[in-house]
């Protein structure tokens, strides 16, 4: 089982990674129950991440509209797809998008 930030990072995760969750899919994905679930959410809330909830047998999470998010989490092979689209965007392959590619590779 995760440690807590783990888990909460895994689950911004998740959340970022598509539109909505039920809790079961992630109680099942993290390895924890609904109750778990719950009171994550409502860390991530206390964190000042926006998370919606729908009550109900066909409701579940998704991260809230309009509030600023933090940095995309990515896992290693996406860093990697990412750095080497960023770098070959770059080098002029992509028009227009030179300077933006560098900035961000900077980063």
């Amino acid at each position: 089982m995760l440690e807590t930030s783990a888990r909460l990072l895994r689950l911004l995760s998740l959340l970022q990674s598509r539109p909505d969750w039920t809790g079961a899919e992630l109680a099942e994905r993290l390895d924890v129950g609904l109750r778990t679930v719950r009171r994550d959410i409502d860390r991530l809330r206390e964190l000042g991440y926006p998370v919606d909830a729908t009550p109900g047998v066909a409701g579940g999470y998704r991260l809230g509209v309009g509030a600023a998010l933090p940095p995309l989490l990515l896992d290693d092979e996406e860093a990697v797809a990412v750095a080497i689209s960023l770098r070959t965007a770059a080098t002029g392959s992509v028009a227009g998008l030179e300077e933006g590619s560098l900035r961000a590779l900077a980063k």
